[in-house]
């Protein structure tokens, strides 16, 4: 059940429903392990997304995305200077060397499941390799401050922190892309609060035992600014630079932060 004590707290869930929340984030699990397995040289993005969609559908789920205002796939996929919601298509085909985000969700028994990952295609480039690493310890620190008491600005400014301290040990400038951010989910795939990737602590509605988010930090490699492309959903770095895209549906729980899009 989702509730706001009068909008002073991230909305929460019972302990059976974030089991079904789990349940459904297996599935999201289990397609991203498929897609990423899938993923070799010479396969194109619709490919993909048919692989995933299978996954979901066997599980006796339903993909989160397809339809969702129009857009056409069961998975974001997004190459190299896509940083989220490329279109799965027949022409592009991945290459030697590509950075790749997929992003994915399910709807099993009315509960959603939302993750996201980047891998690359064969051998990366270093600077490729660090930016998926510092993406993926910044998701982390996310998660680590998904604790029951925090606010909603702490697990972004949690990300904002690790993105710096990331940038530091690798010697690499680490872009946190503006105006995106994880957000709230249960019955809904997209739900209030937004959740920024950067900000000062001690601010917003506060975590409680239950309380569910999409953690999501996207990092680039040469700029904050994005732009839309043309079909109202690709949205790339209007440098060309690359970015990474790391994503889990979190609960918050009394022994700590409680992963619910386990991948096996």
């Amino acid at each position: 059940m989702s509730r706001f004590r009068r909008n002073k707290t991230v909305p929460f869930r019972s302990a059976g429903e974030l089991d079904a929340m789990a349940a459904a984030g297996a599935v999201v699990g289990r397609a991203l392990v498929a897609v990423r397995e899938a993923a070799r040289v010479g396969v194109s993005t619709l490919e993909l997304d048919e692989v995933a969609e299978t996954v979901i559908r066997e599980a006796g789920a339903t993909p989160s995305f397809k339809g969702y205002h129009g857009f056409p796939g069961s998975i974001c996929s997004s190459v190299n200077d896509v940083v989220v919601h490329g279109i799965p298509d027949r022409s592009t085909v991945l290459a030697p060397g590509d950075l790749v985000s997929i992003d994915c969700g399910a709807i099993l028994d009315g509960w959603h499941g939302d993750s996201a990952w980047t891998f690359g295609v064969g051998e990366l480039a270093p600077e490729d390799e660090d930016l998926s690493e510092a993406t993926r310890l910044a998701m982390e620190a996310g998660i680590a401050a998904m604790v029951d008491g925090a606010r909603l600005t702490d697990v972004s400014h949690a990300i904002e922190t690790a993105t710096y301290a990331q940038s530091a040990r690798l010697g690499r400038d680490f872009f946190i892309v503006d105006g995106y951010g994880g957000h709230g989910i249960g019955r809904e795939m997209h739900m209030e609060p937004f959740l920024a990737n950067e900000g000062d602590p001690g601010k917003g509605p506060r975590l409680v035992v239950g309380s569910t988010l999409a953690i999501e930090p996207m990092l680039t490699l040469g700029t904050a600014d994005t732009s839309v492309l043309e079909d109202d959903w690709t949205v790339v770095t209007d440098d060309g630079s690359r970015s990474a895209h790391w994503e889990h549906t979190v609960a918050v729980t009394a022994d700590g932060p409680r992963i619910l899009t386990p991948r096996p």
